[in-house]
């Protein structure tokens, strides 16, 4: 798999490697700006082009992308849930720049670490793959904007989504917790439900598996990326209509191969041992 995120830095003083980086950023996106200010309209090159290098094929041979969606597969899909398109190539540059924190990422894999007992009981009692969960809330986390998760601020209504996993209260009207006309006490009730980590997560969990059920995906079972291109496919495509983004699915199948949140996620946890044993 190709990894198309900004080189590694060398560790550097605090404000010395924060202003360098920046600097690369800055510089990386006026390259991509025309002499009039507009963006040149080249090919998407900020985001993976794909897992197929990881997915068996029954002959070893070689596979066609397996999250490249069709024209008609996106017309199907605005049609049924609505898209948004991809991301400007701006906003792509900035995106994989913001990935290259590593304060974020420590501080989301700290948040991950107490979800993790959620994560996998609700993942296990709806057959939803861990990992694409874990993945998302991952990748939501270290893109949440600063002060949405305050009280005061989601019952303003300045929000629309909330949570480590980014929900509004539209997936809740979806699962049947709230009616489209509900009162204003149940609305405040539900931002409530929005904000505790744990429910959000248990929503985002119903939510992959509404959406396995009415695109007729195995419901029975996990669906895994390396199984078949099929099963790679549709976990783009409940990643993709996680988020809108037609560039979305990529990313968070891209993290569902984290070996620091496989480890996360399934690594063994043994008390240490004193020295004096």
């Amino acid at each position: 798999m190709v990894d198309c995120a900004l080189p590694a830095m060398r560790p550097l003083g605090g404000g010395v490697r924060l202003r360098r980086r920046f600097g690369v950023l800055a510089a990386l996106g006026l390259a991509l700006l025309s002499p009039a200010g507009r963006l040149e309209p080249q090919s998407p090159l900020l985001i993976d082009p794909g897992l197929s290098g990881s997915v068996n094929t029954p002959d070893g041979g070689t596979q066609a992308d397996p999250l490249q969606f069709s024209a008609s597969e996106l017309q199907e899909l605005q049609r049924r849930f609505g898209v948004h398109g991809p991301q400007p190539r701006l906003a792509q540059l900035f995106t994989e720049g913001i990935d290259q924190f590593e304060p974020l990422r420590s501080h989301a894999l700290g948040r991950l670490e107490e979800l993790r007992p959620v994560i996998l009981s609700e993942s296990a009692r709806h057959h939803i793959n861990p990992m694409l969960v874990t993945a998302v809330l991952f990748d939501e986390m270290r893109h949440a904007k600063p002060g949405e998760d305050l009280p005061l601020a989601a019952h303003s209504g300045l929000f629309s989504t909330h949570g480590p996993a980014q929900l509004g209260l539209g997936e809740m009207v979806h699962q049947g917790l709230l009616e489209a006309d509900a009162s204003d006490e149940q609305v405040m009730e539900a931002r409530r439900q929005l904000l505790d980590p744990e429910q959000n997560v248990r929503l985002l969990v119903g939510k992959f598996a509404r959406l396995s059920h009415d695109l007729d995906f195995p419901t029975d079972r996990v669906l895994q990326a390396s199984a078949s291109p099929r099963e790679a496919k549709a976990l783009a495509t409940l990643a993709y209509l996680h988020n809108g983004k037609l560039d979305y699915h990529r990313r968070i199948l891209r993290s569902m191969q984290d070996p620091e949140l496989h480890a996360l996620l399934y690594g063994q946890r043994r008390p240490a041992l004193s020295p004096l044993i």
